[in-house]
C-alpha cells in the first residue's frame, strides 16, 4: 500500500494533457476542454505534434518542448504510446499520471503487455498512474476536471470512487440535480497502479474529504484493502457498493462449506469487518449519497414518524417493520406535551399523525417535541401535499429547527410538481430528501446499520475460556497427513484435531472389522453410532453410511453388513475404506448447526456458520466472517443467522450456552490461522444446548504448501502475532513484552486509571479521567498490517493481568516512517520499564524495515526527553513542541 505522491494528481500545480485534440466528440477534445473551463488556476499545456494552438493557447509537440515538467500529466493517445509517454514524464519530473487510453493488454514490442511496460516504465520514478482505461478526476474544489465526464462535479466534502467510467457520470449527473458535492471524483478504470486501498489511505487523510463512497467491482489486494478499508471506516463514514452479488451456479465442493461460502457472502462478511456500510443497488447508492453528504451521528435505532396523513404514516410502519427496524414507542410525557400543540383528534402514537390539515406551526410544534424526546433517536418527516396550505411554506417554517437539531430528521414530500419547491429547499439546506416513504426507511436503515459496523469495532471482548489451543500438536498431526498425501481428512483425525483447539468431540475410533468395531463399542459404551469410511463419498447419509443409536453387538454387526449393501446400490464402485465407532450424544433438546473453514480465491480463509442437518443447503441458513475472531465477532457472526433465535431459547427448552459456542467460533477462527495446508472444514452437526457444543461428524481438506511461502500470506486480516511475545528479566524478576491484544481492553483501562494528570498530559495532550469506548477500541484493537503496541504484562494480585507500560508505533501507508508513542505506569517509572519497552519498539521497527522513527513531545516532558537521548534519538523544538527522529536505516543512528 502507498500514497506515495498521490498528492500531485489531486493537489497538482500544473496540468498537461498530451493528447489534446479539436478534433469533435474525441477523447482529447473533451478533457481538454473539461481542464480549461474546470477553473484550475494553475498552469494547463497542451502536447500534440499536429497543432500549434488549441484554444488560442500554444500547444507544444511533445514532453521534451514543454516549458517545465507538469504535476500531473492526462495521457488520451493511443495504447501503444503510453508506455514511452510514461517513460518521458517521469525523467522529466512528472510524479502522476491518468491514461485514460483503453487496450493495454496488447502485446508490448519487447515482449509481455503494454500495461506491464507502462508500470515498468512509472517505477524508476514513482510516477503514479491512475487508470488506464479509466475516465478521469475531478476535484472541484481546485477546479480540477481532468476527465472526459459530460458534467462537471460541485465543490463539497463527500469522495467518490468508481471502478465503473458508467457509474461516475451516472451520480455526477443525478447530484448535480441534488445539490450535492464532491471533495474528489475518481474513476479507478483498471486500477493498474492507484487501487481502491491506496485511494482509501490518502482520503482517510484528506481534511477536505468528510465521507468516502465506493463502487467496487472487484478487489485484488485483500489484506492492503482490509487495512485500508478498516483505517477508513474508523475516522470517516465510507460506504460501498460492491457490484456481482450473483454467484454461478454452486460447484461440486468437498463439504457443505465449500458449497455454502459464496463471494458475495464473503465480501459482506469483509466490508462488515472494515466497518464500512454495503448498500446493494444504485437506488440505495443515491438515498446513501444524500445521507452521508450530510451527516448527523446517530445514537440509537429508534424511529419517530411525524406524518400529515394516517396511510402514509402506516406505509413507513410497514416498510420499518419488514426491514427489522424499531419504531419508537412515545413516552407519557411526550405524548403529553405532544398533546398541548395538536389538536384532540390527533393519533396519540407513533406515527404521529398531526392531521391533513396541518398549518406550518403544528409541524414545527410537534417536530420540536420529537428531537427533544429522550427515546427517540431520529425523526421521518412526511408530508402529503394539501389545498389549505403550500408545501413549501410548511418546509420553510421548519428549515430553522430542522437545520439546528441534533437528531437526524428524514425528509419524504409526497407528490410531484405541488412539493417540488419544498423538496428544494431541503435540499438546498442540506437535508436528505426522498421520494416515498419506503425509500426514506431504507435511507434509516442505511444509517442503523452503519453504526451497528461503527459499533462493532469498539466493543471489548471477553478472553477465551478453556485450555489453551495445542497448536503444535495440531500442526504435526496435519504436516503428517500431508506428507502420507492424505488430503481429504476422514472424521477421526479431524476430531483429533479440532480437539487439539479444545473444541469438544463426540469420542470416535477407526476399525477395519466387526470384531474391531465390537471391541471399540464396549470401551466407548453403548449407545454407538456407526459411519462408513469412504475416499469416494462426500455425503455419507445420501449413501446410507450412517447407522445411529446403536444399542447392542448384535445390532452393531448387523449394520456393519447392511452399509456396504446400501452404499453399492447407491453408488456403485465406491471404496471402503473403514468404519468409525463414535460415542452416541443423547442430547435431544440440542440444535443442529454448521461450522466450517472454506478459502475465498480473493479474501483467503472465512469461517461459516449457521443451521446444520442434512438439509443445510436446502435451508442455507448462514453466514461468514473472516478470521481471527474474538468472543464479540464470533456472537455477532451468530446474530446474522435465523437460527441464532432458536439458540436464544423458546418454550420450554433453555438457551444454548452462548459463550461455549463463540469459544467454539473463536477456536476455528484461530485454526484458520494456524494451519495454511486446511483448505476446508465441515463440522455438521456441531449441536449447542445448555449443556455447551459437541461435534458430531467432522471432516477437512488439507492442501499442500510450497516449502518457504509465507503462511499468513493467504489471511486478509493478520492475527495475533503470538511469536512476537517475550519474556524479559525487569526489577527483581520478569515481565511479558508482547502486543497489545482486543482482549487487554479492561487491563488498559485500569492502566489508564492508574496514570497521573500529568502523566496523560504529556501522552495525549489534554486532560482525561477515563478513556472513551472508542478510545479504548483504538488502542487495544489495531491492525497488526501498519501498527504495533508492545505492552509490558504481568500477573496482578487478583490474579488478572495487569498492564504495565506501552509503547506503540502507526506506520505511514508507505512503511517508510514511523510514528511512536510510550508510556508507563505513573508508580514505576524510573525503574527501566520505558527503555525496555522502546528497546524491543525500535528492534521491531528495524525487522519490518521502517526508515525512519519519530516522536513529538512536550518540552517539558524532561523524562521521555532524557529517554528518547539515551536511545540516540536527535530533537528539534518546533514551536511549543519537541519533535524526536531515529535514523533506523544500516548505519544511523541507535
Amino acid at each position: 500500500m502507498t500514497v506515495r505522491n498521490l498528492q500531485y494528481l489531486f493537489q497538482p500545480a500544473s496540468i498537461a494533457v498530451i493528447g489534446a485534440s479539436n478534433r469533435p466528440h474525441s477523447v482529447g477534445a473533451t478533457v481538454y476542454r473539461n481542464v480549461l473551463d474546470g477553473g484550475f488556476h494553475g498552469a494547463i499545456h497542451a502536447v500534440n505534434p499536429k497543432h500549434a494552438t488549441l484554444a488560442g493557447r500554444p500547444v507544444y509537440p511533445d514532453v521534451a518542448s514543454l516549458p517545465a515538467p507538469p504535476d500531473l500529466a492526462v495521457i488520451c493517445t493511443p495504447a501503444a504510446t503510453v508506455p514511452g509517454l510514461v517513460h518521458q514524464l517521469g525523467a522529466a519530473g512528472t510524479r502522476a499520471v491518468i491514461v485514460l487510453s483503453a487496450g493495454l493488454d496488447g502485446a508490448a514490442p519487447g515482449g509481455g503487455t503494454l500495461r506491464q511496460a507502462m508500470l515498468t516504465a512509472a517505477r524508476p520514478w514513482l510516477l503514479r498512474v491512475l487508470g488506464p482505461n479509466c475516465l478521469g478526476l475531478l476535484v472541484p474544489g481546485i477546479g480540477l476536471n481532468a476527465s472526459f465526464a459530460p458534467v462537471g462535479a460541485l465543490p463539497g466534502r463527500l469522495a467518490f470512487v468508481s471502478q465503473s467510467g458508467a457509474l461516475v457520470t451516472t451520480v455526477l449527473d443525478w447530484a448535480r440535480t441534488r445539490g450535492i458535492g464532491f471533495s474528489s471524483f475518481v474513476s479507478l478504470g483498471d486500477g493498474s497502479d492507484v487501487d481502491v486501498g491506496d485511494l482509501l489511505d490518502y482520503l482517510a487523510g484528506d481534511p477536505g474529504t468528510d465521507a468516502i463512497l465506493l463502487y467496487v467491482e472487484s478487489v485484488r489486494h485483500a489484506r492492503k484493502f482490509m487495512s485500508a478499508a478498516r483505517s477508513a471506516a474508523r475516522g470517516k463514514p465510507t460506504l460501498i457498493v460492491k457490484a456481482g452479488r450473483s454467484q454461478d451456479a454452486a460447484k461440486a465442493a468437498f463439504s457443505h462449506t465449500g458449497a455454502l461460502a459464496g463471494a458475495d457472502l464473503v465480501y459482506d462478511a469483509a466490508l462488515r469487518r472494515a466497518g464500512m456500510l454495503r448498500v446493494l443497488n444504485t437506488e440505495a447508492l443515491f438515498d446513501a449519497v444524500a445521507m452521508l453528504a450530510r451527516p448527523r451521528p446517530l445514537h440509537g435505532e429508534r424511529l419517530a414518524i411525524l406524518t400529515n396523513g394516517g396511510g402514509a404514516g402506516v406505509m413507513a410502519v410497514d416498510a420499518l417493520v419488514a426491514a427489522n427496524g424499531t419504531l419508537a414507542t412515545l413516552a407519557p410525557q411526550t405524548v403529553e406535551a405532544l398533546s398541548q400543540v395538536l389538536p384532540a383528534t390527533w393519533s396519540h402514537g407513533n406515527p404521529v399523525d398531526i392531521i391533513g390539515d396541518a398549518p406550518p406551526e403544528r409541524y414545527r410544534d410537534a417536530l420540536a417535541v420529537l428531537q427533544g424526546a429522550p427515546e427517540v433517536d431520529a425523526v421521518l418527516l412526511l408530508h402529503a401535499p394539501t389545498a389549505i396550505v403550500p408545501s413549501a411554506a410548511i418546509a420553510t417554517r421548519l428549515l430553522p429547527l430542522l437545520q439546528s437539531g441534533g437528531r437526524p430528521v428524514l425528509t419524504c414530500w409526497l407528490g410531484g410538481d405541488s412539493v417540488a419547491a419544498a423538496r428544494r429547499l431541503c435540499l438546498d439546506a442540506g437535508l436528505p430528501v426522498f421520494d416515498t416513504p419506503e425509500g426514506a426507511v431504507q435511507g434509516f436503515g442505511q444509517l442503523v446499520q452503519y453504526r451497528r459496523n461503527q459499533a462493532l469495532l469498539m466493543q471489548v471482548p471477553a478472553a477465551l475460556a478453556g485450555a489453551e489451543a495445542d497448536r503444535a500438536g495440531a500442526r504435526a498431526r496435519v504436516a503428517a497427513l500431508v506428507a502420507a498425501g492424505t488430503l481429504r481428512v476422514g472424521e477421526a483425525d479431524s476430531k483429533a484435531i479440532l480437539a487439539a483447539y479444545g473444541i469438544p468431540v463426540a469420542r470416535t475410533v477407526v476399525v477395519e472389522t466387526a470384531d474391531q468395531a465390537i471391541a471399540a463399542a464396549a470401551d466407548i459404551g453403548y449407545p454407538v453410532a456407526v459411519k462408513l469410511l469412504s475416499p469416494d463419498v462426500v455425503h455419507k447419509t445420501d449413501v446410507g453410511g450412517v447407522v445411529l443409536d446403536i444399542d447392542h453387538p448384535d445390532a452393531l454387526r448387523a449394520a456393519l453388513a447392511d452399509i456396504p449393501r446400501r452404499l453399492a446400490q447407491h453408488q456403485p464402485g465406491a471404496r471402503i475404506a473403514g468404519y468409525t465407532v463414535q460415542q452416541m450424544v443423547r442430547r435431544p433438546r440440542a440444535v443442529e448447526l454448521i461450522v466450517g473453514i472454506s478459502t475465498d480465491p480473493v479474501f483467503g480463509p472465512v469461517v461459516l456458520f449457521g443451521q446444520g442437518g442434512i438439509a443445510v443447503e436446502v435451508v442455507a441458513d448462514q453466514a461468514v466472517a473472516l478470521p481471527p475472531l474474538n468472543r464479540v465477532l464470533a456472537a455477532d457472526l451468530v446474530g446474522r443467522t435465523r437460527v441464532a433465535k432458536l439458540l436464544a431459547g423458546y418454550r420450554d427448552r433453555p438457551a444454548a450456552d452462548f459463550d461455549a459456542l463463540c469459544d467454539a467460533l473463536v477456536r476455528i477462527g484461530q485454526m484458520a490461522c494456524d494451519l495454511p495446508e486446511l483448505a476446508e472444514l465441515d463440522i455438521n452437526p456441531l449441536l449447542a444446548d445448555s449443556a455447551g457444543v459437541v461435534a458430531l461428524d467432522a471432516r477437512m481438506r488439507l492442501t499442500a504448501v510450497a516449502p518457504g511461502s509465507d503462511p499468513l500470506a493467504r489471511l486478509a486480516i493478520l492475527p495475533y502475532p503470538d511469536e512476537l511475545e517475550q519474556r524479559w528479566p525487569w526489577a527483581g524478576g520478569t515481565v511479558t513484552i508482547r502486543p497489545v491484544r482486543p482482549e487487554d481492553g479492561p487491563a488498559h483501562q485500569a492502566f489508564f486509571a492508574a496514570l497521573s494528570a500529568e502523566d496523560i498530559h504529556f501522552r495525549l495532550f489534554a486532560a482525561l479521567r477515563e478513556l472513551s469506548p472508542a478510545q479504548l477500541a483504538r488502542f487495544t484493537q489495531i491492525d497488526y498490517a501498519r501498527e504495533m503496541a508492545f505492552i509490558a504484562t504481568r500477573e496482578g494480585a487478583a490474579g488478572q493481568p495487569e498492564t504495565l507500560g506501552v509503547a506503540r508505533v502507526v506506520a505511514d501507508p508507505d512503511n517508510v516512517r514511523g510514528e511512536f508513542a510510550v508510556t508507563v505506569r505513573t508508580d514505576l517509572k524510573a525503574r527501566g520499564l520505558g527503555h525496555l519497552l522502546m528497546t524491543r519498539l525500535i528492534d521491531y521497527c528495524r525487522a519490518r524495515g521502517l526508515a525512519e522513527l519519530t516522536g513529538t513531545v512536550l518540552p517539558d516532558n524532561v523524562r521521555m526527553l532524557a529517554l528518547a537521548q539515551a536511545l540516540g534519538f536527535t530533537t528539534r523544538r518546533a514551536d511549543d513542541l519537541v519533535e524526536l527522529r531515529l535514523d533506523l536505516a544500516p548505519g544511523g543512528q541507535a
